[in-house]
Order: structure tokens, then C-alpha cells, then sequence
């Protein structure tokens, strides 16, 4: 019984076992009381997401002995499994109550040392559950004096007092081991939202990280609103409603798994070549159903029952892999065309291009004020995100008048100038404003129109649209765990904290440490991730033979989401 369920009104079903599964919540275990006091299940099963805490476990043994039920109480588990994984290799903490550890609670300037307790509790708690489930101990490294250092502190401790408890240690015997992570044990790099805020504004050009930007893409599925074609409605009659789609982008999907990291273009073709392979597979399909009965009997379907009963049976046999082929075609067909139309309406390959070229210190080709002050080119967002990595990125601030200038092109652009406000108070305050965030040299070579996929039966138009090819460089985030995974010496990462919870005492300086580099590594962003992130960790552990990465994050966000934290941060 999930939390949304538990708080429904439902009615007793004296017969009947419940198996509830929910977090340890105040309201959650008041609610689990009162259903034990109106007895109405035969008997129960809690299981709880993360630890429960001794109270509330007396609270439920109260309210089971006032009901006289304490006999129907059958179980009563702890099951560590406060996160949520949506890739094998990527993992994010909450969804229901995301906001309590959002980048903007976390960076809010009237926080108090009480609420940032609460933020890091929540956070250490789902990181601990994470390696309950991971069977292992990892070895922590962090940046120095942020809200990841923080979460260092209070997972070490938590870690150290399970080990050090060992009857009841959670890692021990069978768990231990029981992962990918069995010879070895990980490294845990926390790093911090502030290191970079560049990427997560970032116009994007792959296509898991494009859906995400661009359309309603949550918990691996996509919501898509379907244009109801274009007949004309009778003049007075009601417009027609959109028909709202759900689309599941799982690792089933083969597709999915293959293109998702892919340039966008890549997509678009593959997506084409799919379709007329299975265009010549059609005319097949079309036959078997009729052999099958499924379309009107022809005298063909007869005459061949009788005459290839073997060619019947491997065709019938083959029907659903290629109905499946069809549900997949169709289902890409859908999303890839309304990621294309996002990017031919708000050109978001001239975004992508120019913020590339911004981040890697490339000459630009064109001034940044024309591009905010043509009307054609994208939404008020799209160019505030451009302007703000500009600002992010760039060494020397511009002036004072040059920033009126901008703010003004922006205003009249029609941007809400709250995330600049916000981005300029922590520029001010980070030490980052001597020595911003680097991205490497450019990363994209436009390769003319993509031809191969402008033939006139093409689904996808991709005239205007430049085929920007992607060269593989390490994001701030890539990069920090390089250095400290392979060992190697550089100024950026040399003073970050080192973690061991296995050593029962023992400080930085004196813990000894570990000298190889690692096999396996758990990179955690403190204050929300993002899929371009992750895909450039994906890309880079790939020509890394034997070695696994985990991306995880406190929330998963896209630019939009980003952008109002942003600007919530930004209001006077």
C-alpha cells in the first residue's frame, strides 16, 4: 500500500492481509495506527522505505495493544530503499517531497542551522540506504566548505556507527558483496550543485537529455499532447481536445537503449532506416493477418493455408516481434518528432552550437546581443539560459553598462531577470569568480545539411537544422572524478577530504589511504543532476575497460525546473 493510497478512505476487509510500504512519516504511521484501531485487515505487514526510529515503532506497539491486535501485526521490516533507481547506472533520491532537498532549499540564504540539518539528515538517510542495497563500504572524497562536505561528515558517521554496532550491522554476511561491487570497494565522490552551474542550463543535442529538456519526460516516462490533425471544426462547434499520450522509455525498449545517448540527428536517421526496414516487413504483416483471420478471408489466405502450412507457422510465429517492431517505430516516430519540432521552432541547434563555443572559450561567431534580440530565435527562457552561462562562464564580468545593455535586450525579450540576480550574488560570493569552471576545447563541428535524411519520403525534415557532431569532452563533474578514481595529482581535486568509515578512528591526515585507482565509482551531486551529466560519464567510463560509474543526485532536473529554483533564489 503506497503513501497515497494509505491516506484514501478505504473500507475493512476483515479477511484480507495488507502489505503496507511506505516511508516512516509522522502522518504515514498516525494513519497505520488508526487502521490498526478500526481493525480493518486480518493481518499486517510494514514495510518501511528507510529505518523507522524506536518512537515511532512504540507508537504502532500502543496503538496495536489499545486494538488488541499486537498478534495481527505478522511483520515488521526495514527495507532500505529510500531512492529511486531509473537506469542501472543512475539513481536520484526523492520524488514525492523533492522540494525539502531542492538546490533551492539547500542555497537559500535565510536557512537555518536547523533546516540544513534536516536537508542533510534527509539526503545521508537516502545515501545510506543506497549502500544497504549496494552491499558495500564505500571510501568518501568531497570538496571542502560546501553542502557536500556536509553530507561527507554525516554519512561517514553513519556508516562508522553501523560497522561499529556488530551484531546488527547492515553490512555484514549477505549483503556484503552481493552487487557488481564485490572485489573491491567503491569510491564515493560528493560533489556540489555550485561547481557547475553551467551544464544544467545547457541547451542540449542528445536525445535523452533533449526529451528531458524539452518535453514532459518524468520517472522514464513521457507525456506527449498529440495534435488532433487538421481538419477544419464546423464554424460554433468545440474545438477538439488533444489527445494526451504516455509513453514508457525503459531499458526493454532497444531503441531506447541504444540512441538515447546519441546526437539528435543520429536519432532521426536511425529512427527513418527503422521505419523502412519494417516498410518492407508491412506488406507481410498485412498478409498474415489476413491468413490469420484477422482481416476478412481472401481466397489467397485459403489457397495458401493449404499450400505452405510451414511458411505459415515461422510467419505466425514472427507476427508479434513484428507488431512489437511497429509499437516501438511508432512510439519513437511520436517523441522524435516533437523533440524536432521544439528545435526548428526555438532553433536550438544555434543555441547548442554558441553555448558550446561559450563554454569551451571559442571565438564567437556572432555577438550574444543579436542572438537575445532576435525574435525567431527560441522562448525568454532559452535566451536567459544562454545569457546566464555566459555570465557563468566568462572570466571578466562584463561591465556595468554592457550589463545594463543586456538586461535590457533581455527585459525586452521578455525574461524574468530574477535568475540573473541570483547568479550575480553567488559570483559575487563564490571564490569560483576568479577561476570559473572549465569545459575543455570545443566540442561540436557542424557538418552541412544532413543530407541522408532529406529524401522526400522522410518523416523527419531536418532542413535548417544543423547535424552538429558531438567530440567526446569531460564535464567539471567528469573530470573531478578522473582525477580522483585514477589518482591523478591536480590542483582542483588535491584538497578534497578523504573519507574512510572502515577505520574506526582516525582523521583526514591520518587515515591511510588507498593508492590504487579505483574500479568502481559512485559520483553524487549534492543539489540536483541532470542527464547531460550523465551521459558525458557514461561516454567517458566507456573506453575504461573493467570499470562501472553510478551517477546519482538529491533531484533530477531539467533547465525549466532549474531555472525557476533560480529564480526563486533571485526574488528581492
Amino acid at each position: 500500500m503506497s503513501s497515497r493510497l494509505l491516506h484514501s478512505d478505504r473500507d475493512p476487509i476483515p479477511d484480507v492481509p495488507a502489505v503496507y510500504f511506505v516511508m516512516p512519516t509522522e502522518e504515514n504511521i498516525d494513519r497505520m495506527c488508526q487502521d490498526l484501531r478500526n481493525q480493518l485487515y486480518e493481518s499486517y505487514y510494514l514495510n518501511f522505505i528507510s529505518a523507522i526510529s524506536r518512537s515511532k515503532l512504540e507508537d504502532i506497539a500502543n496503538a496495536a495493544l489499545a486494538a488488541s491486535a499486537v498478534t495481527q501485526v505478522a511483520k515488521v521490516f526495514d527495507q532500505y530503499l529510500n531512492f529511486i533507481t531509473l537506469e542501472d547506472d543512475m539513481f536520484v533520491l526523492c520524488n514525492q517531497n523533492k522540494e525539502l532537498v531542492s538546490y533551492r532549499a539547500i542555497n537559500r540564504p535565510d536557512i537555518t542551522d536547523t533546516e540544513m540539518e534536516t536537508v542533510m539528515d534527509t539526503i545521508v538517510d537516502s545515501l545510506f540506504c543506497f549502500f544497504v542495497t549496494l552491499g558495500a563500504v564505500p571510501i568518501i572524497r568531497c570538496s571542502r566548505g560546501t553542502a557536500a562536505e556536509m553530507v561527507a561528515v554525516k554519512l561517514d558517521k553513519k556508516l562508522r556507527e553501523n560497522l561499529r554496532d556488530a551484531r546488527n550491522s547492515l553490512f555484514t554476511g549477505d549483503t556484503l558483496g552481493a552487487g557488481q561491487f564485490s572485489f573491491q570497494r567503491p569510491l564515493l565522490v560528493l560533489v556540489d550543485r555550485n561547481i557547475d552551474l553551467a551544464t544544467p542550463l545547457h541547451h542540449t543535442w542528445t536525445y535523452q537529455a533533449l526529451v528531458h529538456d524539452v518535453l514532459d519526460f518524468h520517472l522514464n516516462r513521457v507525456n506527449l499532447e498529440e495534435s488532433s490533425g487538421v481538419e477544419n471544426s464546423p464554424a460554433g462547434a468545440r474545438p477538439k481536445r488533444k489527445n494526451k499520450k504516455s509513453y514508457d522509455l525503459t531499458p526493454v525498449d532497444k531503441f531506447w537503449q541504444k540512441h538515447k545517448g546519441s546526437p539528435f540527428p543520429e536519432v532521426a536517421e536511425s529512427v527513418q532506416q527503422e521505419l523502412e526496414s519494417y516498410r518492407a516487413q508491412e506488406d507481410e504483416v498485412k498478409r498474415l493477418k489476413s491468413i490469420m483471420g484477422l482481416e476478412g478471408e481472401d481466397e489467397g489466405a485459403i489457397s495458401m493455408l493449404s499450400d505452405n502450412t510451414a511458411k505459415l507457422t515461422s510467419a505466425v510465429s514472427s507476427l508479434p516481434e513484428l507488431l512489437e517492431k511497429k509499437r516501438l517505430i511508432d512510439l519513437h516516430t511520436n517523441v522524435a518528432t516533437a523533440v524536432l519540432e521544439h528545435i526548428k521552432a526555438r532553433k536550438l541547434d544555434v543555441y547548442f552550437e554558441y553555448e558550446e563555443k561559450i563554454m569551451s572559450k571559442t571565438t564567437l561567431d556572432k555577438s550574444l546581443l543579436d542572438i537575445i534580440s532576435d525574435p525567431d530565435a527560441g522562448t525568454p527562457e532559452d535566451k536567459m539560459r544562454l545569457f546566464l552561462i555566459y555570465y557563468i562562464s566568462t572570466q571578466q564580468a562584463p561591465s556595468e553598462a554592457d550589463l545594463e545593455q543586456y538586461k535590457k535586450a533581455l527585459t525586452d525579450a521578455g525574461c524574468n531577470l530574477n535568475p540573473l540576480q541570483y547568479i550575480k550574488q553567488w559570483k559575487a560570493f563564490t571564490k569560483m569568480a576568479s577561476a570559473p569552471a572549465s569545459y575543455g576545447s570545443t566540442t561540436t563541428k557542424p557538418m552541412g545539411l544532413l543530407s541522408r535524411v532529406m529524401n522526400t519520403g522522410s518523416q523527419f525534415v531536418m532542413e535548417g537544422v544543423k547535424n552538429l557532431v558531438l567530440k567526446q569532452q569531460n564535464l567539471p563533474v567528469t573530470r573531478i572524478l578522473d582525477n580522483l578514481m585514477e589518482m591523478k595529482s591536480n590542483p582542483e581535486t588535491d584538497d578534497y577530504r578523504y573519507f574512510d568509515p572502515k577505520m574506526l578512528r582516525g582523521n583526514d591526515s591520518s587515515v591511510p589511504r588507498n593508492k590504487n585507482p579505483f574500479q568502481e565509482a559512485i559520483v553524487f551531486v549534492v543539489g540536483g543532476g541532470n542527464y547531460i551529466e550523465y551521459q558525458n560519464l557514461v561516454d567517458y567510463i566507456k573506453g575504461k575497460q573493467g570499470k562501472h560509474i553510478l551517477y546519482g543526485c538529491s533531484e533530477l532536473f531539467n533547465a525549466t525546473q532549474f531555472i525557476k529554483q533560480l529564480s526563486q533564489l533571485g526574488q528581492k
